[in-house]
């Protein structure tokens, strides 16, 4: 079937004049070319020496939305109701996670922690906690207090409760009750949720069940933070806990006990050390991949083996990185833990566009001159080049727009980086490849330089023949002697793969790769969880999964903050508030009788102690009464002598434990306070880290439709033919669908951390599909069939090839114990699986079944019988 003529190659075909040259000129002269990007590298690699300074893995500022609502709700809270450490503390009145030091303790046995036995192992420890000091201050002068001038606030009740005696649990526990708790010396009953786990408790119902066991206990260490030289002090104390807290949990010799530690910077610092683990990295995966490059692109023909140009292809990727993450730092930009996957993809890539130049040289004619095999050679693969490249540059700068900084980060520097990899692409390593071709011509041995023989010497033996004989070409072509790889392509696999069953199957396989990709989007999972910030051997992990075994069943405790001055005194305002409060506790994640309201409060006083509070001076002059039955209900109403600007009440979550859950319980609530008729907002520190639900899919979507906006515009302007640019974007489409649905099925949930890996799918999957389209396009084949089978024999290798090295350059980062390098490995390599197979399978078969991409118009090819054979692209 003769395909219509449908070209558009008004910027396709002045571009390839336009790289011809510039391939002319490279060959021509190559030294400049090759000494300005050296030069260049070694001025930018400097910028490395702010690296240190620019250094910016604050998880927060870096994983959650720059502008999240919860950022701004914290700011309110922050400057209408302040605490004091110091002073009073209360844990639930935190606008932030606050600074802790944490224990949870479980049974050795599976047995309960409510014995005498295990009290006095927890009181040892409770202890051992009191003493730390040097370099710190000791505990007693940094802790938080519970009550003002009193001892610090307790670490667990019922440690306050036994008085040091760990025989009193016992007497304690027949009158033990869950979730609240009334012990004998305190004041006000205690919610024992985020102390107690893992419980036996009596049949029945309410909030005051009879425990009868427990597995695990938690002891929570607060310190003071509401001063900077506090906070200094603080961290110290934490870093000494840190530090020594392995060794004294080892002294103690606990039998009934074992415990996991946390505080309050584990979580930062545990993250910080991966970037660390992924330094030794780089240098296995350099190795594989010149080692993979240099076994690719050798030959037994001594002078025609491109040994020299594989090893300077994978310095020209490290070249870009230098260069890229040089300038970058130069300018301020913030080096974020993210980006250290970079070098493994600029790596993977570079060398990718490197096999492609290999493979359009060793088809030009061996007799011409450098200069014009150089210009051949790019007026051939340069456009394919500047194709992918240009996809993979816009689909990082789009990324840009994110609010998440940690990929704002990742695509400044990538993006950078895969500027420079073209550019010195087309001229240092183009320099090399003319360097190498000069050798070439002289006919010398390429580890030697010297001269050798094209011809068999029979009076030497079979090894010197093999060694230091070379420079045979194919006669008949007059370009280089056919690889056997492109021969297999040529006349095995490409005449296969165009047999009609072999089309049919190929459609039955990819019906059955979309239904599969369609299903596991469906099963996609939502939210970053903190524990993947860490790596598997930390200690922090079985603190992580004791907490979620045993202490998931109740979750935040949720200000619900009144944000303007209301007449508080009018009775018809306080049943509007009544019933936002009745609305939000009739979620399924809310327990309504753990609620705490200082205005229900208020009124059961005012009604026992028989005072008004009908009228504004009344209501505000009372309030006293109030603060000295609760003194901490002083820290929940901002009054003035005349009104009261803003007050907050706290309702309890329960049974949130899944990222779905998150998810359901912030909108919900959200949802709830808008429709309230008193302007109400919800918040608790956790909800920082929630709001990425609220973006991350919108934004994901929004970018990737963008880019591939962009992917089409590009593939249309440079692929001479409209409609196989339409099968370019279509295979973007179907590869990013294909790694969002199998990614759910490799359990990796869609968090910051693979939506940078979907913006690098955007740009990666358009790679070899449009290599393969264009050498389509630029076929001059007749019919579809033989301008698939010519397409293949022409950059199915190289594409092969830079799939191959594109694993290689990754594949180190699958054995990493962290998620985050785990994950960039697992979308990366189905990124570059289901684009080799769309490029290699699906899109050759494709471009046949419409006969509307013809071949470009005729133009005057350089004399090359290779050329015409195999259809290259006209000068």
């Amino acid at each position: 079937m003769a395909p219509l003529d449908c070209n558009t190659d008004c910027v396709e075909r002045p571009l390839s004049r336009v790289l011809r040259h510039l391939g002319a000129l490279v060959g021509a002269h190559p030294w400049p070319f090759l000494l300005l990007p050296l030069a260049l590298s070694t001025a930018l690699g400097t910028g490395f020496g702010f690296l240190k300074s620019l250094e910016d893995n604050d998880i927060e500022r870096q994983f959650t939305p720059l502008e999240g609502p919860a950022k701004e709700e914290r700011r309110f809270v922050q400057e209408h109701f302040t605490t004091d450490d110091a002073q009073r503390f209360s844990g639930e009145r935190l606008t932030t996670e606050g600074s802790f030091a944490a224990f949870i303790a479980v049974a050795r046995d599976g047995g309960s922690l409510l014995t005498r036995q295990a009290f006095a192992e927890l009181l040892a420890l409770d202890k051992a906690v009191w003493e730390l000091r040097d370099p710190a201050l000791p505990f007693a002068q940094l802790c938080a207090r519970g009550i003002p001038g009193s001892n610090c606030s307790s670490a667990n009740p019922l440690l306050s409760a036994v008085g040091g005696d760990p025989a009193r649990i016992e007497a304690l526990l027949p009158d033990l009750t869950f979730p609240l708790y009334a012990p004998p010396s305190f004041p006000h009953p205690v919610f024992l949720g985020v102390f107690l786990g893992g419980l036996d408790l009596a049949p029945g119902g309410g909030t005051a069940r009879p425990v009868r066991a427990a597995k695990a206990l938690r002891l929570l260490y607060y310190l003071q933070e509401d001063e900077a030289t506090r906070r200094n002090d603080s961290a110290l104390w934490l870093r000494t806990f840190l530090e020594r807290i392995p060794g004294v949990v080892k002294s103690l010799n606990l039998e009934t006990i074992q415990v996991a530690y946390f505080t309050s910077l584990s979580r930062q610092e545990e993250f910080e050390k991966i970037t660390k683990e992924v330094v030794p990295l780089f240098s296995i995966t350099y190795t594989l991949t010149i080692t993979f490059s240099i076994i690719s692109c050798s030959r037994l023909d001594c002078v025609r083996t491109k040994v020299w140009v594989a090893a300077f292809g994978v310095l020209t990727a490290g070249l870009s990185v230098v260069s890229s993450f040089g300038l970058l730092l130069f300018c301020g930009v913030p080096f974020v833990v993210t980006v250290a996957n970079s070098p493994f993809l600029i790596l993977g890539v570079g060398v990718d566009d490197m096999f492609i130049l290999v493979s359009c040289w060793q088809q030009t004619q061996v007799k011409d001159s450098v200069r014009d095999r150089m210009a051949d050679t790019y007026g051939e693969a340069a456009v394919s080049i500047t194709i992918t490249t240009l996809t993979d540059i816009l689909a990082f700068y789009i990324g840009i727009a994110t609010p998440f900084q940690s990929v704002q980060a990742f695509c400044k520097y990538t993006g950078t980086a895969f500027v420079f990899c073209y550019i010195y692409n087309l001229t240092f390593l183009g320099a090399i490849l003319a360097l190498n071709g000069r050798r070439e011509e002289s006919n010398r041995h390429f580890l030697t330089f010297m001269k050798v023989n094209n011809e068999p010497q029979d009076s030497q033996g079979s090894a010197y023949n093999m060694c230091c004989v070379g420079g045979s070409f194919d006669e008949s072509t007059g370009a280089e002697t056919e690889h056997p790889m492109n021969g297999f392509f040529r006349k095995h696999y490409g005449p296969f793969l165009m047999h009609t069953c072999s089309k049919v199957l190929v459609v039955v396989l990819y019906l059955m790769y979309l239904a599969s990709s369609i299903f596991g989007c469906t099963q996609a999972q939502e939210g970053i969880d903190l524990r993947n910030l860490a790596s598997d051997s930390s200690y922090v992990i079985q603190y992580y999964e004791w907490e979620e075994e045993y202490f998931s069943e109740y979750g935040p405790r949720v200000m619900v903050v009144v944000t303007e001055s209301k007449a508080y005194w009018d009775s018809s305002v306080r049943a509007d508030i009544e019933n936002c409060m009745n609305a939000l506790e009739s979620s399924s994640y809310i327990s309504k009788d753990l609620s705490v309201s200082w205005l229900r409060t208020y009124q059961d006083v005012a009604k026992h102690m028989s005072f008004s509070i009908a009228d504004r001076r009344l209501f505000i002059d009372n309030l006293a009464n109030l603060f000295g039955i609760n003194p901490d209900f002083k820290w929940d109403v901002n009054v003035t002598a005349t009104e009261i600007l803003a007050s907050r009440f706290f309702i309890q979550t329960v049974n949130v434990t899944t990222a779905v859950d998150e998810k359901s319980l912030l909108n919900e609530l959200r949802d709830l306070a808008e429709g309230c008729r008193v302007p109400l907002m919800v918040y608790h520190p956790a909800f920082i880290y929630f709001d990425q639900y609220t973006e991350i899919v919108q934004d994901t979507v929004q970018t990737i439709v963008i880019a591939a906006g962009a992917m089409l515009l590009i593939s249309l302007l440079l692929i001479p033919n409209p409609l196989c640019s339409l099968w370019v974007t279509f295979a973007i489409a179907s590869v990013i669908v294909g790694v969002a649905g199998f990614t759910a099925f490799w359990n990796v949930n869609l968090d910051s951390i693979s939506m940078i890996n979907l913006v690098i799918c955007i740009g990666f999957s358009v790679d070899f599909s449009a290599h393969i389209s264009y050498a389509f396009v630029a076929s001059e084949k007749d019919e579809v069939n033989d301008k698939a089978v010519d397409a293949l024999y022409r950059l199915g290798y190289p594409v092969t090839q830079g799939a191959v090295s594109t694993i290689l350059g990754i594949i180190v980062l699958s054995m990493s114990s962290s998620y985050i390098f785990r994950t960039f490995f697992k979308i990366m390599f189905l990124v570059i699986l289901f684009g080799a197979v769309h490029g290699l399978i699906f899109i050759p078969v494709f471009l046949t079944f419409c006969g509307f991409c013809s071949k470009m118009p005729n133009r005057q090819f350089p004399v090359n019988a290779q050329s015409s054979s195999a259809g290259g692209v006209p000068s």
